[in-house]
């Protein structure tokens, strides 16, 4: 008996993370997966086979990226609905995490089939548990509009948020959309550079935004490979004040409510303290 079809179950398409750099990164279940299944669907073959044969794993493959992954909806559904097991990897992470998959797997889980994850590396996840940042909170943006005024604009919108943002960002584009970044949150901000991750020239740097482009520019070598940005959020309005939302829902509801209910309604609608809009209200009433 074959023991290496016990690892996988029949008609069933394996979301499978590779390494980001080190070969040696990937998971044991991972390579167990890559060797039992019928068919690997490859971001770039050649990558893959490169990754394969490292392994000494021979397997037949098909090219699955941006631009034919809509096209590819009928040859998938066909192997599983025979009975045939799919992997599908990308170059470098995890699938449909900036990266191509998320239309098959939505396709595949339509039609009835069973989609299992490999996890493994991803390059966000690992940027951000060295870049020393203790707010548990941060929201993956994965990579910016090309061109500088859609960049802005993104950027301006992302602006109020108080968690950690995380963005990809190719060499070539690496100067101008430190510039962009500049412009739009300031040079105060924290930023973390994180690049060639898990390879031989990997860098990890923190400064303040404003000392960023300085710093790429005074070595050639800093702005090649493959970044992962990681940018402090927003410092939160300071204890003592009011957010202007939460004075002017006051205000209104003072005029139509009895004062301690126009303060209950208020924070709950903002989220401030009842404390601190009771102590506002007193000082907004009118003085016989």
């Amino acid at each position: 008996m074959d023991q290496s079809k016990a690892i996988v179950i029949p008609a069933t398409l394996y979301v499978v993370a590779t390494p980001i750099g080190n070969l040696r990164d990937i998971t044991l279940r991972a390579l167990d997966v890559l060797a039992a299944v019928d068919v690997v669907a490859a971001e770039d073959t050649r990558t893959t086979k490169h990754l394969l044969a490292r392994y000494a794993i021979s397997k037949t493959l098909f090219a699955l990226h941006r631009h034919n992954e809509s096209a590819l909806f009928a040859k998938i559904a066909g192997l599983l609905s025979q009975g045939k097991t799919v992997a599908i990897v990308t170059d470098a992470g995890t699938p449909a995490i900036s990266d191509p998959g998320g239309l098959i797997v939505r396709f595949v889980r339509e039609q009835g089939f069973k989609v299992v994850p490999i996890p493994g590396c991803n390059a966000a996840a690992c940027a951000l548990s060295v870049a020393g940042i203790s707010n548990p909170h941060f929201l993956f943006y994965g990579f910016l509009p090309t061109s500088s005024g859609p960049r802005r604009r993104a950027l301006a919108n992302l602006k109020p948020h108080p968690y950690s943002l995380i963005f990809y960002e190719a060499p070539h584009r690496i100067l101008e959309c430190i510039g962009d970044m500049t412009e739009v949150f300031g040079r105060n901000r924290r930023i973390t550079f994180a690049r060639e991750l898990t390879k031989v020239f990997e860098t990890i740097h923190g400064c303040a935004l404003g000392e960023a482009l300085a710093w790429l520019e005074a070595d050639s070598d800093r702005r090649k490979g493959e970044f992962v940005l990681i940018l402090s959020g927003a410092e939160p309005p300071k204890e003592t004040e009011l957010s202007e939302q939460a004075r002017s829902t006051l205000q209104l509801l003072m005029h139509e409510l009895p004062l301690k209910q126009a303060v209950r309604l208020t924070a709950e609608i903002s989220g401030e303290s009842k404390n601190r809009l009771y102590s506002l209200a007193l000082s907004l009433q009118p003085h016989s």
